[in-house]
């Protein structure tokens, strides 16, 4: 009969350790896919920015016929008109690599169409652009004019708070629009 108890008692014991370690196994299952889209996320947005141009000029001040360039092209977004260069913006978009420096999504990842309602499910991630001058340390052949390569920074926060951070370098290949 005692042998029956310590036996109950010793399973007993084995079956709960076996349930928490399978509770905390099931709890951490979404980890690696909430990653995974954190990853998706900062890549389209860096693939987003690498493919516009980046040039000297701000495209709306170039002067194609006399090549004079009306504004030239710094970090961060233009106020042209009195209407400040928005990514979602119909009349005046993000025309530059440029103009996404300092960039934030804090309210949920959004579409580049749709600045106002955040693509379902990842209403909780955070994204964040940063750039910098880098082409000093590239050695262009003797040109030593930083503004000639950006290195562009995509942080995306999951919502567990851990971040993602991919880096992109873009060279300046031709100078005028």
């Amino acid at each position: 009969m005692i042998e029956t108890i310590l036996f109950i008692m010793i399973v007993g014991v084995g079956v709960t350790g076996l349930a928490s370690v399978m509770n905390s196994t099931l709890k951490h299952s979404a980890d690696p896919m909430i990653r995974k889209q954190a990853i998706a996320v900062a890549e389209s947005l860096l693939e987003e920015i690498m493919l516009q141009p980046f040039t000297t000029c701000d495209p709306d001040s170039y002067d194609a016929a006399s090549g004079a360039c009306g504004t030239a092209e710094a970090l961060g977004p233009e106020t042209i008109g009195g209407v400040k260069e928005a990514r979602h913006s119909l009349t005046q978009p993000f025309d530059n690599v440029n103009d996404y420096h300092g960039y934030k999504m804090d309210s949920g990842i959004f579409s580049i169409s749709d600045g106002a309602l955040a693509i379902g499910g990842l209403e909780n991630y955070k994204a964040e652009v940063s750039m910098s001058d880098v082409g000093n340390g590239f050695g262009l052949g003797g040109v030593a004019d930083a503004s000639r390569v950006l290195k562009i920074n995509v942080q995306v926060t999951q919502p567990d708070g851990e971040t993602i951070t991919l880096t992109g370098y873009r060279f300046r290949y031709n100078p005028t629009p």
